[in-house]
């Protein structure tokens, strides 16, 4: 170090509370301890939670270190209103070198904007003697997530360790997204902005919100708008955007000539999509072409005079909503003070905060056509994201509707005097058309809209939840599916990807349960979807009860869950021996008979709601020590539903271990599998439930080795309840075992078939339910349960749910995956012996079940 150097400054991207300062900074001053003439030392933090640190934070640095009086131990990038550590937060400003072009793009997960980006940094580097810079920004959501792609190019090094935020370009591929995000922050003056727009040139300047026009029209702004999104419905590409904007990028910003980019983007889809069939390169190649034809709109000269009048929100909105998920949910989350959070310096977040997203990010979204519906309520049975639920109304209730809202008299006879009404909510749904595809009425009782089309329905649904009480207990909801369907979702509107095949089944654990469930989750796609700041689909009832969720870590899950099923039988075992004492004691005779009653059905869960609804109002009027200590518990009075959930990578391969062993213990626990036969979460690599001859990460010319029957193994113990189900192709069958799993006094164990979009469905995620039953009738996936109760009446303890396969459709139904389809195109003759070993491992398998159909359980 220069002897000139009088201050220095140590930066570190940790936090040690405990120690006297940061681990590069206390070397550092320990270097000096002693010497002669020793400079100044101050440190920082910076960074933390993956936070960026931009030019403008390390001029506040270098201001401090300039400062009379330094501050050490500081923190930069945040602002610190509690312990005062922060600097102060300046402007942002462009270090990049001149002919440095910079590019921000806003996409949703599963467009293929950020494939695309990639591809064109590729394209770039590869063609030009440009350097080439890229950086990708996601939310916590899964495939509907916001994306974000930062791009630079220059002729010089780059040599920019941060985020775009002073872009020269934008592009928002999401029409939703102006009005929920900044999308020009930072848009240099005579920048350029590429809106993907629904709508024609005027509408779509009638769509700008005012603060946009302004800063185009103040901002010498360039803006282009192309319909990617009618264009890629016209080709058949769905939703994927990507290659149709990429292109129009490349016609827009000339960062090389344009013919060239075109020639090269239509190499790169070969490269990229060959394998999956030369119809998929020909939609790209046509996406490619099209790209070009994009629209500039020439800025109103009157958008100068735009007045940005400050909005006032008059909604009721709790101060969690408004002061932290919302400014999060905007992206502004790193502009939120640490006052924010104090309270929550545990990490506990309130339930439902997903009800405040309203994200709207559906091209469409189902129509209830009232005159088809047959009132089976199969559409709320499969919504992935419970945004679509029955309703049964009341006559004081029909009062509060809008005179003319559609309903329907109620069926059957059971419901006399009520009405029946299928509410959507469309700011929650994300198209998938599972509910669409599911309706077994002769007619569709719903059809595909725009979802502009169905906004009338939002204010419906506020109104509808507001006014209209959930009925489930004029049936009882575990009876049938309709039934079940009656009861509140206590998991709503997750950030799982649209279509999702895991999610259904934990919204209908939470319709059943979910007043009394604890939930382990391992860390996977639904720990993401699950519980991710500050998202949390878990929610509560109108008393206030919902499920409590945690997560741990991926493979420790099951040992999670157990120690939450210990200390919840400690604390109810300590209530029964507090009661012991009453019941032998000087207590009111009412007070110990109540005792007894709750101590005779604490394990059971009905008997014990009944038992503590009777106990808890004789405790509250008791003054003695031990009646204090039982009400202090109370909230584990009622026998509490406790939950494991994961994916197969935990339940087969990393957390195998734990789960194992949990289910060994024989504790009265129960364990849903999601199996999507692969790690979903972390980009699709190969796991113990990955089937022969499919593709994925580690397993490029499809797995080689058969896939791991966990439910054979959990049975091999012979006292622990093991279900295999698939929603889509039963959906009775898998209600069943859920109610059998739950009242199963031991381990429960149910492995679930949710199709992912990592299979890469032919015929789209809107058809998970088809794919289910597909799966089944082919004899690829088989559905059973295994009772242990049933052995001890002589009973054979497993059932074949499944009918008899038929395997001449196993071909079929790896053909209408691309996760084995790619393997025709990379390997083709590995793909011949693989797909035939496939169908011989699941007739083998099938058949290895229909033998245990067959042996004989009567007693000896």
């Amino acid at each position: 170090m220069p002897e000139s150097a009088k201050r220095v400054c140590v930066l570190d991207r940790t936090k040690e509370p405990g120690a006297n300062g940061e681990p590069l900074y206390l070397d550092i001053k320990d270097l000096f301890y002693d010497k002669p003439n020793k400079p100044l030392v101050v440190g920082g933090r910076y960074g933390l939670s993956s936070k960026d640190t931009t030019p403008a934070m390390i001029i506040s640095v270098i201001n401090n270190l300039k400062s009379a009086e330094p501050k050490n131990r500081f923190t930069v990038g945040i602002v610190d209103d509690v312990t005062f550590t922060s600097l102060p937060l300046l402007p942002e400003i462009d270090l990049a070198d001149k002919g440095t072009y910079q590019a921000k793009f806003y996409g949703i997960g599963a467009d293929g904007t950020v494939g695309a980006n990639k591809n064109s940094i590729k394209i770039i580097g590869d063609t030009t003697d440009k350097y080439c810079q890229a950086y990708f920004a996601y939310d916590s959501k899964k495939s509907g997530g916001v994306t974000t792609s930062h791009l630079r190019f220059g002729d010089k090094p780059i040599r920019s360790p941060y985020l775009v935020n002073t872009p020269d370009f934008v592009a928002c591929h999401v029409p939703a997204y102006l009005e929920k995000y900044d999308m020009l922050k930072g848009l240099k003056k005579g920048g350029t902005f590429l809106l993907n727009s629904i709508w024609d040139v005027e509408e779509t300047k009638s769509r700008i919100p005012d603060h946009m026009k302004k800063y185009m029209a103040d901002n010498d702004i360039k803006f282009f708008i192309i319909n990617a999104t009618e264009i890629a419905e016209e080709i058949g590409l769905g939703g994927r955007t990507n290659t149709i904007m990429q292109s129009t990028f490349f016609k827009i910003s000339e960062v090389i000539p344009y013919n060239t980019a075109v020639d090269y983007m239509k190499k790169a889809i070969v490269k990229s999509f060959g394998r999956k069939g030369e119809e998929i390169v020909k939609m790209n190649h046509a996406a490619i072409d099209r790209g070009g034809d994009v629209t500039k709109i020439e800025i109103p000269a009157d958008w100068k005079n735009v007045k940005v009048e400050k909005h006032v929100d008059t909604r009721e909105l709790p101060d969690f909503i408004r002061n932290v998920v919302e400014p999060i949910n905007a992206m502004k989350g790193d502009d939120l003070p640490v006052s924010a959070f104090l309270g929550r310096e545990d990490g506990t977040f309130p339930a439902g905060t997903t009800a405040f997203e309203k994200r709207g990010i559906a091209v469409n979204v189902p129509k209830w056509v009232s005159e088809n519906c047959i009132q089976c309520n199969q559409c709320a049975y499969v919504c992935p994201h419970a945004c679509i639920r029955p309703f049964l109304i009341n006559e004081e209730e029909m009062k509060s509707l809008p005179e003319g809202i559609s309903a329907l008299k109620a069926i059957p006879k059971t419901f006399e005097g009520l009405q029946f009404r299928i509410q959507l909510s469309p700011l929650d749904c994300t198209g998938c058309g599972n509910c669409v595809d599911v309706c077994p009425a002769k007619t569709k009782a719903l059809v595909m809209e725009p979802l502009e089309s169905q906004m009338d329905q939002d204010n419906l649904w506020n109104l509808v939840t507001k006014n209209v009480t959930y009925k489930d207990t004029i049936v009882p909801k575990e009876q049938n599916v309709k039934n079940s369907q009656f009861a509140q979702p206590l998991f709503e509107f997750s950030g799982a990807c649209s279509g999702c095949g895991e999610t259904p089944y934990i919204k209908l654990i939470t319709q059943l349960y979910g007043e009394r469930m604890m939930v382990a989750n391992a860390t996977g796609c639904s720990s993401i979807y699950g519980g991710s700041a500050p998202s949390t689909p878990y929610t509560i009832n109108a008393k206030g009860e919902g499920p409590a969720w945690a997560n741990s870590l991926f493979e420790d899950n099951a040992e999670y869950g157990f120690g939450m099923a210990t200390g919840v039988g400690k604390l109810r075992a300590r209530i029964a021996e507090r009661m012991a004492i009453i019941i032998s004691g000087d207590f009111n005779a009412g007070l110990k008979e109540a005792c007894q009653e709750w101590i005779a059905n604490m394990n059971n869960a009905e008997g014990s709601r009944i038992a503590s609804e009777k106990v808890l109002p004789l405790l509250e009027k008791e003054s003695s020590p031990v009646a204090k200590e039982i009400l202090s518990i109370k909230q584990y009075l009622v026998k509490r539903s406790i939950w494991m959930f994961g994916g197969d990578g935990w339940a087969y391969d990393i957390g195998y271990g734990g789960l194992d062993h949990v289910i060994a213990s024989g504790e009265d626990v129960n364990l849903l599998v999601l199996d999507t036969e692969v790690y979903s979460n972390t980009g699709g690599q190969a796991s113990k439930s990955t089937p022969v001859g499919a593709v994925a990460k580690f397993a490029t010319s499809g797995k080689k080795v058969r896939k791991k029957d966990l439910g054979m193994m959990a049975m091999s113990y012979g006292y622990v309840y093991v279900a295999q189900v698939a929603m889509g192709a039963n959906q009775s069958q898998y209600l069943k075992a859920l109610r059998e799993a739950e009242a199963y006094p031991g381990p429960s164990l149910i492995i679930a078939y949710a199709p992912c979009i990592n299979h890469g469905i032919r015929a789209g995620m809107g058809k998970v339910n088809e794919q289910q039953k597909d799966a089944v009738e082919a004899g690829y996936w088989s559905m059973y349960r295994y009772n242990p109760l049933l052995e001890n009446e002589g009973k054979n303890p497993f059932q074949l749910d499944s009918k008899e396969p038929d395997f001449t459709k196993f071909q079929a139904f790896l053909e209408s995956e691309v996760r084995y389809t790619s393997l025709k195109k990379s390997f083709p003759t590995e793909a011949t012996e693989l797909f035939s070993a496939a169908e011989e491992n699941a007739k083998w398998r099938y058949y290895s079940y229909r033998r245990m159909v067959e042996a004989n359980y009567s007693p000896r």
